[in-house]
């Protein structure tokens, strides 16, 4: 197992609180499942920012940023039975990373957090 990519992102939640504010920016960077799920929440704004912190940090790990069509819809996050973040793998994402590292096979692993005033995400790209 290697090591392909790492990421790392911060965030000031007032930020998102203010952004989510707009449904066309909740439209522009959040699935439709994380929309759905956002309803089950009653800390929008934790769980809009960690979200957020979450893509950005993925986008590091890539080695992209937000370049060569990568979006935010593109990197969905969900949670498990237990509560365990996790990325959601789809064609584009997968396609993305083994063009880029030369791969078939990689593991995305990710861990959020927040206090109140900033939320955090950490990504790791592996073959």
């Amino acid at each position: 197992m290697k090591i392909l990519g790492i990421g790392v992102d911060i965030i000031e939640n007032n930020r998102i609180k203010e952004a989510i504010k707009s449904k066309s920016f909740i439209n522009r960077v959040y699935s439709v499942r994380e929309q759905r799920q956002s309803n089950l929440i009653k800390n929008k704004v934790a769980f809009f920012s960690k979200r957020f912190a979450a893509k950005e940090a993925f986008a590091k790990a890539l080695g992209t940023g937000f370049r060569m069509k990568l979006n935010f819809k593109d990197i969905e996050v969900v949670n498990d039975k237990m509560g365990k973040p996790n990325y959601v793998t789809n064609k584009k994402i997968t396609k993305m990373i083994q063009n880029k590292f030369k791969i078939k096979k990689y593991n995305c692993f990710l861990s959020i957090s927040d206090e109140k005033k900033y939320s955090t995400a950490f990504a790791i790209i592996q073959s």
